[in-house]
């Protein structure tokens, strides 16, 4: 009975991979759903356009919820398994070293503006001492935590598009006044320009110009033509 107990039990252990995590804890996961973690970890390394690794350890659910929060709905961050990350890394054609997957662990893949972003995660980091960051990778390379800084301290593309339309909108009204300034002096220089003359014609009333015409063939009419002398 007791034979039938242990193969029983031995059986049920090695239905399952085995694994260890960061405790030294054993862990089993089904060979199907490992896969389909791979999979999806894979996917999101490819189709992330940045990504940054951190540590967790100390932050409670609470504080997680804030960060993912903060991050917002374009970035995914995601607690993961060291091995199972860098099986999908690899997967993707993306080389994790090694000191970027020791203890517990949390990826954020980014798709929307990596300057924000790395804004979110530096500015709860400075609250919350628990979050590390600890590297990741920009545009398909590999940054350490100083750039990943670095990225955060520059201006996110709003703010930069911003200036620039502030920008063009003084240069234009700048154009403007100095267009202005060069008319008002060529005016002032050549004088009010002279009426043309068609426009002056215009300008006689009609009546005016009937008499005119008819006082002129009264004056021819009535002077007798000019005698020639033998």
């Amino acid at each position: 009975m007791i034979t039938q107990i242990r193969d029983a039990y031995a059986l049920r252990i090695f239905s399952f991979p085995v694994a260890t995590n960061e405790t030294g804890k054993v862990n089993r996961m089904a060979r199907p759903d490992k896969t389909s973690a791979v999979a999806e970890l894979a996917e999101d390394f490819r189709t992330a356009k940045a990504t940054v690794l951190t540590e967790y350890r100390g932050l409670s659910v609470t504080s997680m919820k804030e960060l993912r929060r903060a991050l917002g709905s374009t970035t995914k961050y995601s607690v993961v398994k060291n091995t199972l990350t860098k099986i999908a890394a690899k997967d993707a054609g993306v080389e994790i070293a090694d000191d970027l997957l020791t203890g517990p662990s949390a990826v954020a893949f980014i798709n929307g503006d990596p300057i924000d972003a790395a804004k979110s995660l530096r500015d709860f980091a400075k609250e919350n001492p628990f979050l590390v960051i600890k590297g990741g990778f920009y545009e398909g390379k590999p940054v350490t935590k100083e750039e990943i800084m670095q990225l955060a301290n520059l201006e996110s593309r709003e703010v930069l598009l911003a200036k620039l339309a502030g920008a063009m909108k003084g240069s234009l009204a700048k154009a403007a006044r100095v267009f202005d300034a060069l008319r008002i002096k060529l005016e002032s220089e050549q004088g009010s320009p002279a009426p043309v003359a068609s426009e002056a014609v215009s300008e006689v009333p009609a009546q005016e110009a009937t008499t005119e015409v008819v006082v002129e063939a009264q004056v021819t009419e009535e002077v007798p033509p000019t005698e020639e002398k033998e």
